[in-house]
């Protein structure tokens, strides 16, 4: 049974039933309902990211934070190149499902993660970590989210606006 502590950061990550992030937002999953893959893949601007490439690095980061939190274990991300995931041809319709499956099956796997971690470690470096203790590198990726998801948001109203 998680503790307070545990179920508390794993909130960040995912909001309890009926209630939002706490900047008033939605989760980067919630944030891609309705989006269609013709809005996913469409660029403000020139150099700008899409939503579909938003969504694989949200992706991305989550899976590699989960990872150390699990101590390297399990399959490698399914995605190339890592950080910034190339969009898949064709970057149709089904492509994009695939994608938002992904996407909420790391962060579902991310927040079980969180709620596994037992207090005394949130203090401590993973193995190999140099910089970021487990409690920084949870909350690190609940702030990544609201920073990444702030940005869906504003595409789809440029999107709405174009």
């Amino acid at each position: 049974m998680p503790d307070g502590l545990s179920r508390l950061l794993a909130e960040n990550i995912r909001p309890a039933p009926g209630r939002r992030g706490w900047h008033g937002g939605p989760t980067p999953p919630g944030a891609l309902r309705g989006v269609s893959a013709a809005v996913a893949r469409w660029r403000p601007a020139p150099g700008r990211k899409s939503i579909w490439e938003l969504a694989l690095h949200i992706a991305y980061w989550k899976y590699a934070v989960r990872r150390k939190l699990e101590d390297g274990e399990g399959a490698r991300f399914p995605r190339s190149p890592a950080n910034w995931p190339a969009l898949p041809d064709p970057a149709d319709a089904l492509a994009w499902g695939r994608d938002v499956a992904l996407l909420r099956d790391e962060h579902e796997r991310l927040a079980t993660a969180v709620l596994g971690i037992p207090p005394r470690r949130l203090g401590r470096k993973p193995p190999g970590g140099r910089q970021w203790t487990y409690g920084e590198l949870i909350v690190g990726i609940a702030q990544h989210d609201a920073y990444h998801t702030g940005q869906i948001q504003l595409v789809k109203r440029l999107w709405q606006a174009r």
